[in-house]
């Protein structure tokens, strides 16, 4: 659970019912390529899972990505974790008669079922944990998953030495305002990352999936400040 006074006061922006109403906005503009994403999520999933998996999804408010995952593969059902009630909601909404497919779970990661799972993914969630937060969740992820089966992560995650954190976040502004983005939204959005965001470097990413005891890590999306890996449990 993020412990940072800052960072909660962002994390509780999530339960207002009317943000949760327009949370569909912001990934489509401030992440490139958002629904490919989903989608090669779903297709590294099914390389191993089986056609009637149960899937562990954390950080699943919103339901953006539980939709496109229902689409895909219509026998999947889904443990759908989130600390936000506003977004469980929004998630159940946007996902129509593919709800009954998915139990809802309110809080963090020690808050799911003990599994064993078929897959998982953690999406747009974990730059929101400090280091040996994420590293702990991870683990505890992991211990949920059986044996070799699949997981995607997904974050902010770019080089954090000298000018290049600053650069990085100029060029993920850049993407936002194109793509449609208010431009004092974008720099209010710029200004609260760097100030209170725990973002990490790629390789500190993978070394804290390694210690979390995934193994055959490989990043597969690289979008501005973004990066996804797969690994195996």
């Amino acid at each position: 659970m993020p412990d940072n006074g800052a960072m909660q006061t962002l994390l509780a922006s999530f339960n207002d019912p009317e943000h949760a109403r327009r949370y569909s906005d912001g990934p489509q503009r401030f992440v490139p390529a958002i629904t490919d994403l989903h989608r090669m999520t779903a297709i590294l999933l099914a390389e191993r899972a089986p056609k009637d998996a149960r899937v562990l999804v954390l950080g699943a408010g919103g339901g953006l990505e539980l939709r496109v995952f229902a689409t895909m593969q219509p026998n999947w059902t889904f443990v759908g974790v989130d600390p936000a009630g506003a977004m469980l909601s929004e998630a159940r909404r946007a996902l129509g008669q593919d709800a009954a497919r998915v139990m809802f779970c309110e809080g963090y990661i020690d808050d799911a079922p003990e599994g064993p799972f078929d897959a998982a993914t953690c999406l747009l969630t974990l730059h929101f944990l400090a280091p040996e937060e994420r590293r702990r969740t991870l683990a505890e992820l992991r211990r949920r998953l059986k044996p070799g089966a699949p997981f995607v992560a997904a974050h902010s995650s770019f080089p954090q030495s000298g000018d290049a954190r600053l650069l990085w976040l100029s060029r993920y502004g850049a993407f936002a305002r194109e793509a449609g983005a208010d431009s004092a939204q974008v720099e209010k959005m710029i200004a609260t990352l760097d100030a209170h965001l725990p973002m990490l470097a790629p390789e500190q990413d993978e070394a804290i999936l390694r210690d979390a005891g995934f193994s055959d890590i490989t990043m597969f999306y690289a979008a501005f400040t973004w990066r996804g890996w797969v690994a195996y449990a």
